[in-house]
C-alpha cells in the first residue's frame, strides 16, 4: 500500500491539469471553453491510464452574461446578471425581505416590487435554502425581479443559476450583488422605485459530459464524478475545477491498482452542472440505474483540508467513510442528510447510493465560490494530493466483490426529504421528481 501513497503525494498529474482547467478562462455551460475543458479532461484521463476516454454531446440552452445594472435614484449600482435570467428589465419598490426565507415572502405583499434577499440562512434555520428556491418564492409572489445579495463581506457580487433543467430560462430578471452594495440599497432606496436592467444572450448551444473506466469489464459499475463546467467570472478553482482534478488523480491511482478492482470504476466529468444538473441528468436517465454500485461525486474538494461526505442516509456508505477515517488517521465527518444539489442527485434520488464529497472551509456558505475571487491562489497541492488518497482508497473499497450497500425506495429519498423540511422548496422550483 505504501507504494501507491508515495506515488500519489508526490503526483502533479491532478494539480497540472487543475492548472489547465484554470488557464482556458470561460468555462460557462455551452460555451467553447467548456468543450476544451471536456477534451481536455479526456485526454487527462487517457494520459494517466483509464480506457477508451470519450465524449458524449447533449443540447442545452446556453445563457451568454452581458452587462446589468441596477439603477437607485441617479446612480448606478455594481452588479452581476444571474445565469439564466432573461434578456428584460424591470422596475419596482425595493423591497428588502432579509434572509429570503419562506415566512418572509410569506408575510409580506411583493407584487410588482424588486426583491432582495441575503445568500445565506440564520443560525437558527434548521436548512439551508438554495438560491433558486429563493428566486422561486419570488416569481410565485409576482416579483419584478430579484436581487440576490452575498453575506460574505469583500465586495464581491455572487454568481448562480436561477433557472431549471425542465425551465431554463426565469421568468423575472435576476442580478447578484456584493454585501456591501446590498447594504447600500436597502439603507438608502429601500421603499423607492429601482431599475434592474439584464442583458444577456441566449441560444440554443451544445454541452457533453466526459467518460473514461478501469477495472474489469462488469455490468456493475461504480461512478467517480466531477463537473468541468464553472461560472464565467472567475478562473473556477475552487468550483468546480478541483473536482474534476480529484477525478483525474484519482484515476492515475486507480490504474496503479487496477488489479484490485473487482468492478468497473466509471468516470464522468459532467458538462452544464452549474445550470441545473444538465449533464448528470442526461447521463442518468440513459442509464440502467440498477448498475450503479454506488457514487463518489467530486464537487467541493480541496478547498477545505478535512473531507466531508453527504451520505443520504445510506449507512453503509456512511460507515465506509468513518472506516477510512479511522484507518488513515485522518480526520472526516459524515452527514447523513439529503444533499440535491450536484450531479449525485439525478441518481440519489431514485435510490442509487451515492455520496456528495465536499470539504470544509471553516466558513458559511460558499465563501468565495460562486464569485471573482473562486481563484487557484486558494488552494493547496497537499490538500488535493492527500484527500486523492483517501478518496482513491474509499474507491478501492466500495469496488470490492464483498462490500454492499442496500439501495433505497425512491418513496424513502422523497420522505427523507420531506422529514428535513427540503420538500416545500424543491417543489416550488419544479426539482420535486415525485407523484403527489
Amino acid at each position: 500500500m505504501t507504494q501507491w501513497i508515495g506515488e500519489t503525494f508526490t503526483s502533479d498529474a491532478g494539480w497540472n491539469h487543475l492548472e489547465t482547467l484554470v488557464n482556458i478562462g470561460d468555462r460557462m455551460a455551452g460555451s467553447e471553453g467548456e468543450r476544451e475543458a471536456a477534451e481536455r479532461t479526456r485526454d487527462a484521463l487517457a494520459s494517466v491510464g483509464a480506457r477508451d476516454a470519450r465524449l458524449e454531446t447533449f443540447d442545452v440552452q446556453g445563457w451568454a452574461r452581458g452587462d446589468s445594472e441596477i439603477r437607485a435614484g441617479d446612480t448606478t449600482q455594481e452588479s452581476i446578471a444571474l445565469p439564466r435570467s432573461p434578456d428584460a428589465s424591470a422596475t419596482g419598490e425595493l423591497v428588502d425581505l432579509g434572509y429570503g426565507l419562506p415566512a418572509d415572502f410569506e408575510e409580506t405583499d411583493i407584487e410588482g416590487k424588486v426583491v432582495m434577499v441575503a445568500s445565506n440562512v440564520p443560525d437558527y434555520y434548521d436548512r439551508f435554502i438554495h438560491r433558486r428556491e429563493k428566486y422561486y418564492y419570488a416569481v410565485e409572489g409576482g416579483a419584478a425581479a430579484f436581487v440576490f445579495r452575498n453575506h460574505v463581506e469583500g465586495c464581491l457580487p455572487p454568481t448562480g443559476s436561477v433557472g431549471t433543467g425542465e425551465d431554463p430560462i426565469g421568468d423575472v430578471p435576476a442580478v447578484g450583488v456584493s454585501k456591501e452594495v446590498g447594504s447600500r440599497l436597502s439603507r438608502r432606496w429601500e421603499g423607492q422605485q429601482v431599475e434592474v436592467r439584464v442583458e444577456a444572450d441566449i441560444d440554443d448551444a451544445t454541452s457533453q459530459n466526459v467518460h473514461a473506466e478501469l477495472g474489469p469489464d462488469t455490468d456493475e459499475e461504480v461512478l467517480v464524478t466531477s463537473h468541468v463546467d464553472a461560472h464565467d467570472i472567475s478562473e473556477g478553482a475552487m468550483d468546480n475545477g478541483a473536482g474534476t482534478a480529484m477525478v483525474v488523480e484519482m484515476a492515475r491511482s486507480l490504474a496503479a491498482r487496477e488489479d484490485e478492482l473487482d468492478t468497473k470504476v466509471h468516470f464522468i466529468a459532467y458538462g452544464s452542472e452549474e445550470v441545473g444538473l444538465v449533464g448528470s441528468g442526461v447521463d442518468a436517465g440513459s442509464r440502467d440505474l440498477d448498475s450503479i454500485k454506488a457514487i463518489v461525486n467530486n464537487d467541493g474538494v480541496v478547498r477545505g483540508r478535512t473531507l466531508t461526505f453527504h451520505t443520504h442516509g445510506f449507512d453503509a456508505l456512511d460507515a465506509a467513510a468513518e472506516q477510512l477515517g479511522e484507518d488513515f488517521s485522518h480526520p472526516v465527518k459524515t452527514i447523513p442528510e439529503q444533499g440535491p444539489h450536484s450531479d449525485h442527485w439525478p441518481y440519489v434520488k431514485w435510490g442509487v447510493p451515492g455520496y456528495h464529497v465536499m470539504s470544509e472551509t471553516g466558513d458559511e456558505g460558499r465563501g468565495w465560490g460562486h464569485t471573482y475571487a473562486d481563484s487557484l491562489d486558494k488552494l493547496e497541492v497537499r490538500d488535493l494530493r492527500e484527500q486523492a488518497i483517501l478518496l482513491t482508497e474509499l474507491t478501492v473499497r466500495l469496488a470490492r466483490e464483498e462490500f454492499s450497500v442496500a439501495r433505497k425506495d425512491p418513496e424513502e429519498i422523497a420522505a427523507a426529504l420531506e422529514d428535513e423540511d427540503q420538500a416545500e422548496g424543491m417543489k416550488i422550483i419544479g426539482d420535486w421528481p415525485y407523484d403527489e
